[in-house]
């Protein structure tokens, strides 16, 4: 609990700002691109994702046309998630004056290494410096069977006020790494904007990344410290659900002492080790008395928390061992009644209208081979965490 204790103090909540909740690419996207066609500066965007569909070439085009006024405009994708958008979207952005680099690029035939699995796994933009994105969506359609109304579930915020400085810091500052990586030399410093983020609005929010060096543990401690000091309710939704041992002891403490605890989990298998490997999971939570939901309408992404009615979080990070111990991940944390409740209303929204909920006694009552696919997944995956040397005693005992 100390060093929980520890890291939350090392990310004080900033006022002033104003947020505002997007839900899935219907909403994300058209704010997205009417900010970077307001563009008068500087663009600056990550994602794990950038695909060459509708939707990726929309956006595209809007880098593109910010470009041409003369906009700084930067793009930073994953060399695994976007493996083809260097050849493709991203050699076309280049030659319409857009910087393009690829965090890690996959070069030759792939060979196991330990450091091929730290990933760009953020979804974040900054636009002159003044608003920002921060959430779960990647740039590519909203939907995989061509029906909007399956659209993939998921979430960002757009962000204006004081904490967009600090977003804007935590990119440029990977940035910079990755130039110095693929160019062999420190690049100087950027610009300094004309404009500054200013007071926007009342709420108190915090950004909260994920790295290997100086902040390993953030996002999933300000999780357990919120769990910890949880006294009435926990909505949490994660599409890849496979908490560390002590996550996992702080929800069963939480629902022992008489707090209601909702996980809005993956109901869609979409890889088959981790959707087996999640269900090994719910005999203990049921039995304590943890309601789980599986989604059913479409494909769930999204990566949210809300806790006692005015806690909440948003962003990239799943409850797993990829976001938890490897990737770069960016969340926000908002301390603001309204803000929560929005949040929670649409959870409640999707896990009444478009969810199962899993039932003890129902799961009790699953095929044998059912049970041994979840238990032999559940083992493998702890096997391949070990392997890595990455999860310690949390994921593999």
């Amino acid at each position: 609990m100390s060093a929980v204790r520890r890291d939350a103090e090392s990310h004080r909540l900033l006022g002033g700002n104003r947020l505002q909740l997007l839900e899935s690419g219907a909403e994300y996207f058209p704010a997205l691109i009417a900010a970077i066609d307001a563009a008068r500066y500087e663009v600056h965007l990550e994602a794990y994702i950038f695909a060459d569909d509708t939707t990726g070439r929309r956006v595209a085009a809007a880098l593109a046309r910010a470009a041409k006024r003369g906009a700084a405009v930067r793009v930073l994708v994953d060399g695994f998630g976007a493996r083809e958008f260097a050849a493709g979207l991203g050699a076309a952005l280049e030659a319409q004056g857009v910087e393009v680099m690829t965090y890690r690029p996959e070069i030759g035939r792939f060979r196991f290494r330990r450091h091929r699995l730290r990933r760009l796994h953020r979804k974040l933009a900054v636009v002159d410096g003044s608003m920002a994105f921060v959430g779960g969506i990647n740039v590519l359609d909203d939907f995989d069977d061509g029906k909007a109304e399956s659209a993939r579930f998921d979430y960002a915020v757009s962000v204006e006020g004081p904490l967009v400085e600090q977003i804007h810091g935590a990119m440029r500052h990977v940035w910079r790494l990755v130039r110095w990586a693929s160019l062999g030399r420190r690049p100087p410093p950027p610009a300094s904007l004309p404009v500054a983020p200013a007071i926007s609005g009342t709420t108190q929010a915090a950004l909260l990344i994920r790295d290997n060096l100086r902040h390993r543990r953030d996002i999933e401690h300000a999780y357990l410290r919120a769990i910890y000091s949880a006294r009435r309710e926990i909505v949490i939704s994660s599409a890849y659900f496979l908490p560390g041992r002590r996550f996992r002891k702080a929800l069963l403490a939480a629902a022992k002492r008489g707090v209601s605890v909702k996980l809005l989990l993956q109901g869609r298998v979409e890889y088959v080790l981790q959707h087996y490997a999640t269900q090994s999971l719910y005999d203990r939570m049921l039995s304590a008395g943890v309601r789980v939901f599986e989604y059913e309408k479409g494909f769930l992404h999204a990566k949210v928390a809300v806790i006692d009615s005015d806690w909440a979080t948003v962003g990239s990070s799943n409850i797993d061992p990829f976001s938890l111990l490897l990737t770069r991940e960016a969340n926000v944390v908002v301390r603001d009644a309204a803000f929560a409740g929005q949040l929670r209303a649409s959870l409640e929204a999707a896990i009444d209208g478009a969810s199962r909920e899993v039932r003890a006694e129902d799961h009790r009552r699953r095929s044998w081979l059912t049970r041994l696919a979840s238990a032999g997944a559940y083992s493998l995956v702890r096997i391949l965490i070990a392997v890595t040397r990455y999860g310690g005693k949390q994921y593999t005992d």
